[in-house]
């Protein structure tokens, strides 16, 4: 079973992202902020990560240099899920590492359909 650390500020954005990633059966690690999440993949790092930029402690966009740095840090799928919609914003994900980038509000339609795009399903 592939895993996907899921990290947002939101627990209500949590708790959607993981019914949906389990009916995809994904196994989910939970993480408030980047800083957590970067613990997180210390521990175990995961298959796959859906990752909100603004957040306390530690952006998703700090969050994911620090990732691609570390020791396994490009192994991970990391699909970018947030408000943030220019296209300033999504070039600098793109150069931080994401490999791809959906827009909140989120179906399942649309995780499954980048999921798959990225080639997690």
């Amino acid at each position: 079973m592939k895993s996907c650390l899921v990290v947002d500020d939101s627990k209500v954005i949590r708790m959607v992202a993981r019914r949906i990633l389990e009916q995809l059966s994904f196994e989910i690690v939970e993480a408030i902020d980047g800083q957590e999440a970067l613990n997180a993949c210390r521990h175990r790092m995961p298959d796959a990560i859906l990752l909100d930029w603004n957040m306390p402690v530690m952006n998703g966009i700090d969050f994911l240099k620090a990732l691609r740095q570390s020791d396994g840090g490009g192994l991970p799928i990391v699909v970018f899920c947030t408000t943030e919609n220019d296209i300033a914003h999504i070039r600098e994900a793109i150069e931080a590492g994401a490999n791809e980038y959906i827009m909140k509000p989120f179906d399942r339609d649309i995780i499954e359909a980048k999921f798959s795009q990225v080639g997690l399903l």
